[in-house]
């Protein structure tokens, strides 16, 4: 099992640099295998948009609250570490045009050599994905193809560059350089919808869902798996990753998800501004679990 863990982004601690930056250290020397970070582009007071991970339906997090922009703060996070993985979970795809994501993207990850992955959903407040420019109606079919948009512009296109022709995105000759790591960077679909488990099987390199129980869970991987058998692609070469509290998060919750096919389990660090005891709590969770610590 592999082991990621998110700031604790209710804290408000995600823009202070000291303690992200040590925060991102000891999480890598307690060996955890990624660094996790969220992105709202803008949070919109008095939304009306349910927020689908809480009975609630409301968001956790206050309006005011500091989320810093995903790919800035891991490239600051990349400069602090060495071996830790780069992620986001979840980056709001339909936020963003591919063509400039793609180029992000692909220098962080050359920056970082090769740690970054991408977990991409198409979002679920209407208002935020409206101010960034985008229809929320069609944001499904235009994460599709913003996908493709990446994977084309991160492979090598020959002297002639690359092109594209699609519904929302279009061009030709195209040349975007840095290239990421060969293969291109990983691209995982987060979200709690079959929508999204389809999109894992069909374009992305495993699936993320988020705040589910046991047999959601399970309905999810098996439609990723159909999904992926059905567009040619094999099932077993896609990850699944589930999401917890590191705080609760013990042997039994870790063979739990082995047996369900979880390959890394993303654990929540609990709301706390005391840095210390933010580590402390790495420090114990990587003992009883056994982790490698580096030195």
């Amino acid at each position: 099992m592999k082991f990621g863990i998110f700031p604790p982004v209710v804290a408000g601690v995600c823009a202070d640099p000291e303690w992200m930056a040590e925060f991102a250290a000891h999480s890598e020397r307690s060996g955890f295998e990624s660094l996790v970070v969220v992105e709202h582009t803008v949070v919109v007071t008095g939304t009306k948009s349910t927020y689908p991970y809480a009975r609630s339906g409301r968001m956790p997090l206050a309006d005011e609250c500091p989320i810093p922009d995903p790919l800035d703060l891991l490239s600051f996070l990349a400069a602090k570490t060495e071996r830790i993985g780069l992620a986001t979970g979840v980056l709001v795809i339909s936020n963003h045009h591919p063509v400039e994501l793609a180029k992000r993207v692909a220098t962080l990850d050359v920056l970082s050599k090769g740690r970054v992955r991408l977990c991409v959903g198409v979002g679920w407040m209407r208002e935020e994905i409206e101010a960034c420019g985008t229809d929320f109606a069609t944001r499904g079919r235009r994460a599709d193809e913003a996908i493709d948009v990446m994977r084309t512009l991160w492979a090598e296109g020959g002297p002639e560059g690359a092109a594209f022709e699609g519904e929302f995105f279009s061009f030709k000759g195209a040349h975007s350089f840095p290239k990421p790591r060969s293969g291109g960077v990983p691209i995982h679909i987060g979200g709690h919808s079959n929508a999204a488990a389809r999109r894992a099987g069909r374009r992305g390199d495993g699936l993320q869902p988020l705040g589910l129980d046991p047999a959601r869970f399970a309905e999810l991987a098996v439609l990723m798996r159909r999904s992926a058998e059905g567009a040619g692609r094999d099932p077993d070469l896609l990850e699944l990753t589930a999401s917890g509290l590191l705080s609760k998060t013990n042997d039994d919750a870790v063979r739990i998800a082995e047996e369900a096919g979880v390959d890394r389990m993303i654990l929540q660090a609990s709301p706390t501004t005391e840095l210390d005891r933010a580590l402390e709590e790495i420090s114990a969770f990587s003992s009883s679990m056994g982790l490698k610590v580096q030195q």
